[in-house]
């Protein structure tokens, strides 16, 4: 019965989103401008509205859709997938199909959805453009000629482009929404998903805007035309007014402004709310209904994010390594569970009110019921004044504590829903590069602590690949030394290679190395009595309740608000919605999506506070033992992993032998570090795909490459 239930609800969910991208597939031909319009029409007398028909048609389905997605995770079966043996088609599709410094590693599944969203585009260019020849009829007001005329309509038909890429642009940046999580793709990887849609989205925009102020000026009307805020259908002052605030904030996210001015980017970003209600009064509801969702969304995410993050916690301990890195231990609460690999946002505000920065759990939840920690390389002004904060403090000595507390916020931890992703493989090869180390020493901790509680659902053979410039950054490497020291076992193999890339050749033992740099300064702070630990958003059936109550509390306010503010006719007819000016519909509009975001935010509120004050006190947590032991390890053996000086690896050696290493034929590939590494990585596992690497073809051996990072 249950997974009947679960089928059922996979089931309506993908073809609830399906149906939605349909409509947009349907949405340029005639056959569907014919039937809508009669739809409409019908509407308008009926109880709803042609509103409230909009909404349910055009908006509701994905919405739903998304909503079904938490009820799904949350009855989803907690136990992992028994390991799949040999390679399936969709893990084929994971695999990276192109290498390109430009546009990084696409994935088959990436460039196959790219390669449908641009025939989309494509299809639905033709299919208007087409349209509009057939009629030819040119703007009187104008009096354009034929070339005129076309120029005209293609440039207005760029302007429906903009309005697909914008449809998408907000989902893969909804950090708690299920849109990747069910996928397990990172929220890191999906920015950049992000960055491609609003950069297609600006430039149709821009060729919109300068293509039909063109032909205003070669008419001699632009002076005409600019200033217009036309009473009804399109207003052009405010289309005018959304390409230059969407510009902005296109220039301030290039890369050159939003690493070096952070406060720059972060404010312009914020410009997308002025953007999106300009959007509104330029394109009109009938349009912008296509968009609401991804904006609906959005919008209580986002204000979800406020609450979860907005009480203040503390840091509890943090410890300080030789090479100009910190691990900070935050609490938690115990029932907050998260899957390896997870992120957490972290905001000092003694450094900065506004700034946000993202980082990888180092530690399990598996293991770490109250706490979780982050590993911090401090190499820019934020990190490296976090660093100095830390490092004035004086060192706590025995059962001593500094009187001090550094108030943080937490937003988080996202991740992927679960570890299937883990359990598919019987290998894993991990390929690290510097402080991308971090979500590495989660996994191996989370399969450790499975292997020990007699979960025999992981990976059994694991190679970890770390690269690193100098020598001291091998202190990163101590909370999983208790599994490098310890004796390989058939239920748990771990191979250590370590790439010392720019120190030349050395006698020094891997050992040595270690309990050399894991000498540490730990400082523990009084937390006083702040009690707020993290626990996340609460449940994916939350999480849903709050998307179906914030629906049913728009529609509302939309039939009713139009049901007093705007005349409504007494029998079907087109030409009667016209008489009211497009602008009194776009403001019930707004109305009414304000007022079902302000309520559900309330009740979520109240409910957050609630919660908060049943928690105890931080210092009521036990975190003393986090303290590092650096010499209680050097009398145990490391010979059996290797130690390289003044190379980078060889992948393709590394490659061709780990078949005969691990004896794995579905092996896993896990990269976190540079860009240049991750396409020298991503390229073996292209070449192994097509039987090109020589161990892996004697061994018929899988490589199924996963990036973990994305260079925000």
């Amino acid at each position: 019965m249950a997974k009947a239930f679960l089928v059922v609800l996979k089931l309506l969910m993908v073809l609830l989103a399906l149906g939605w991208v349909s409509i947009w597939v349907l949405k340029p031909t005639q056959i569907w401008t014919r039937t809508w319009k009669e739809a409409e029409d019908a509407a308008r007398t009926s109880v709803f509205g042609s509103n409230g028909l909009d909404f349910i048609v055009l908006s509701l389905p994905i919405i739903v859709s998304v909503m079904i997605g938490f009820v799904y995770m949350h009855f989803k079966p907690k136990e992992r997938r028994q390991r799949r043996q040999g390679r399936s088609f969709i893990t084929a599709l994971s695999n990276p199909i192109i290498v390109n410094g430009f546009v990084g590693v696409l994935s088959a599944m990436e460039a196959l959805v790219m390669s449908l969203f641009v025939i989309f585009l494509v299809w639905t260019f033709y299919i208007r453009i087409s349209n509009d020849f057939n009629k030819m009829m040119p703007v009187k007001s104008l009096k354009l000629n034929m070339w005129q005329y076309k120029t005209f309509r293609i440039a207005t038909r760029f302007g429906l482009l903009a309005e697909a890429c914008l449809g998408l642009l907000l989902f893969p940046i909804m950090r708690a929404m299920t849109v990747f999580r069910l996928f397990g793709i990172q929220f890191e990887a999906s920015v950049r998903y992000h960055i491609w849609l609003g950069t297609m989205m600006l430039s149709f925009s821009t060729l919109h805007g300068v293509g039909t102020l063109f032909i205003w000026g070669i008419k001699h009307q632009i002076q005409d035309e600019i200033w217009k805020w036309q009473k009804t259908g399109r207003i052009y002052l405010a289309g005018e007014i959304a390409l230059i605030v969407g510009l902005v904030i296109g220039i301030t996210s290039l890369p050159q402004i939003r690493r070096k001015r952070f406060e720059i980017f972060y404010y312009t970003h914020h410009l997308y709310i002025i953007f999106i209600i300009f959007f509104l009064f330029h394109t009109g509801d009938r349009h912008f209904y296509m968009v609401f969702p991804a904006i609906f969304l959005f919008a209580i995410e986002r204000l979800l994010r406020i609450i979860q993050s907005r009480p203040q916690t503390c840091i509890l301990s943090a410890r300080i390594f030789p090479f100009k890195a910190i691990e900070v231990i935050l609490p938690k609460e115990p029932s907050l569970k998260y899957t390896p690999t997870s992120i957490i946002f972290i905001k000092v505000p003694r450094i900065s009110k506004f700034q946000w920065h993202s980082f990888s759990i180092a530690s399990s939840s598996s293991v770490d019921d109250d706490t979780m920690s982050v590993i911090i390389k401090c190499d820019g002004s934020w990190t490296n004044s976090l660093y100095d904060m830390i490092q004035g403090m004086p060192v706590s000595g025995l059962n001593q504590k500094v009187e001090t507390c550094i108030p943080v916020s937490v937003e988080g931890p996202y991740g992927p829903t679960s570890t299937d992703f883990l359990s598919k493989y019987d290998s894993l090869l991990l390929v690290a590069g510097g402080i991308g180390v971090t979500p590495f020493l989660s996994i191996l901790q989370e399969i450790s602590s499975a292997q020990n509680h007699g979960k025999k659902n992981y990976p059994t053979n694991i190679q970890l690949v770390y690269i690193t410039k100098k020598r001291n950054s091998i202190g990163m490497l101590n909370s999983i030394l208790p599994l490098l020291s310890n004796k390989n076992t058939k239920e748990f193999r771990l191979k250590l290679k370590v790439f010392v890339t720019q120190e030349p050749k050395s006698s020094t033992t891997l050992s040595e190395l270690i309990n050399e740099f894991s000498q540490v300064e730990t400082v523990d702070f009084d937390t006083g009595r702040i009690s707020y630990s993290p626990n996340g958003y609460g449940s994916s059936l939350f999480m849903a309740t709050i998307i179906g109550l914030s629906s049913i509390l728009f529609l509302v306010f939309l039939i009713i608000l139009s049901h007093v503010f705007l005349p409504q006719p007494k029998k079907p007819s087109s030409k009667e919605k016209t008489q009211t000016p497009s602008s009194f519909v776009d403001l019930v509009l707004t109305c009414s999506f304000i007022l079902s975001i302000l309520i559900v935010t309330t009740m979520s509120l109240v409910l957050k506070l609630k919660h908060l004050k049943k928690q105890p006190l931080l210092m009521g947590i036990n975190h003393e033992g986090k303290e590092m032991q650096p010499n209680s390890f050097q009398s145990r053996n490391l010979d059996d992993h290797e130690l390289h000086f003044g190379a980078r690896p060889e992948f393709q050696e590394i490659f061709s032998k780990f078949p005969n290493e691990t004896g794995g034929s579905h092996v896993g590939v896990l990269v976190c570090g540079p860009e240049a590494m991750k396409e020298s990585v991503a390229s073996f596992c292209q070449l192994s795909s097509q039987g090109l690497i020589v161990g892996a073809l004697r061994k018929k051996t899988y490589f199924n490459f996963h990036s973990l990072n994305f260079s925000l």
